[in-house]
């Protein structure tokens, strides 16, 4: 009998096509991860521990309760005062920026709470032109603080960003200085400013309100600095260190005071809050259980 002799006329079952995206390679390891299992685990690889990049709205589902972010000074548009041109008209990239990620620029800024305690808080998205920092960011940024000191509630500012927007030069610069001047009065009042680093938070960014917080918090491996790597090599003509502009670069040089995993960062600003600004802290979680009941 031919056992291995291929019968003909047998039918093959047809194979289904599974959808697009519902699998994606991790960027470190590279890991086939199930998209539904990585957003269970905000977008922090299972294998490795790789964070990936989510936009703010994703960021502020994570960092504070459910339902509590009510956004402010949402309606503040961009301009194009240089009538900037390379590649692309300024202002068509802004266009394009907006109906691709929906939002008006590359910081969204609200009330919240985190576990019962109220803050202010400025989420920025790396997806709306890198980040980057023009009029706008500098603005809503400026306004989240002034709130902060009108509310005496503290400040949480989530970084991400390429640095200056250079579409708007020297006004873009400007808003290091503003945003930095607010902050001195911020901290002139007492109030708690903690800065929450991820990949990427380079540049003018870096070189302002990120790195004026009372705590530095980084996402682990984030990419946190201000010049880039070649640039310094090239300024120094020297070879970088290892690791070098990477969060566990900066904490064992003590440039941040801690490294916290996505998954755990609710509960670590909760316990920071509970030291920094105690008395409204266990307002907050009393009002909490009294909710409950």
């Amino acid at each position: 009998m031919d056992w291995f002799k291929k019968k003909k006329g047998i039918s093959t079952i047809e194979k289904k096509a599974l959808p697009d995206g519902l699998w994606i390679k991790c960027e470190s390891c590279g890991e086939i991860i199930y998209r539904n299992q990585l957003k269970s685990r905000m977008h922090v690889c299972p294998k490795c521990n790789y964070h990936f990049r989510v936009n703010s709205w994703e960021y502020i589902s994570y960092l504070f309760d459910e339902k509590s972010f009510a956004e402010f000074n949402a309606d503040i548009q961009p301009g194009d005062p240089l009538k900037f041109k390379d590649k692309k008209r300024y202002s068509d990239r802004l266009k394009d920026a907006q109906k691709a990620t929906g939002l008006n620029d590359a910081v969204v800024t609200g009330i919240a709470t985190i576990n019962g305690q109220q803050v202010i808080a400025a989420v920025m998205d790396f997806t709306f032109i890198g980040g980057s920092m023009g009029s706008v960011v500098g603005e809503k940024i400026a306004r989240a603080i002034d709130k902060s000191r009108e509310e005496r509630v503290p400040l949480i500012i989530v970084s991400s960003s390429g640095g200056a927007r250079m579409m708007e030069g020297a006004l873009s610069l400007m808003q290091l200085a503003k945003t930095s001047a607010k902050l001195s009065q911020l901290s002139d009042e007492g109030i708690p400013f903690i800065s929450i680093l991820t990949d990427p938070t380079t540049g003018g960014t870096t070189a302002s309100f990120a790195m004026l917080g009372d705590i530095h918090i980084a996402e682990p491996d984030a990419l946190i600095g201000f010049a880039g790597q070649r640039v310094i090599k090239q300024t120094i003509g020297q070879d970088l260190p290892p690791g070098f502009q990477r969060a566990e670069f900066l904490k064992k040089h003590g440039f941040i005071d801690i490294i916290v995993n996505r998954r755990e960062m609710r509960e670590t600003v909760s316990k920071i809050l509970t030291i920094l600004w105690p008395q409204k802290s266990a307002a907050g979680e009393q009002k909490k259980k009294e909710n409950k009941e």
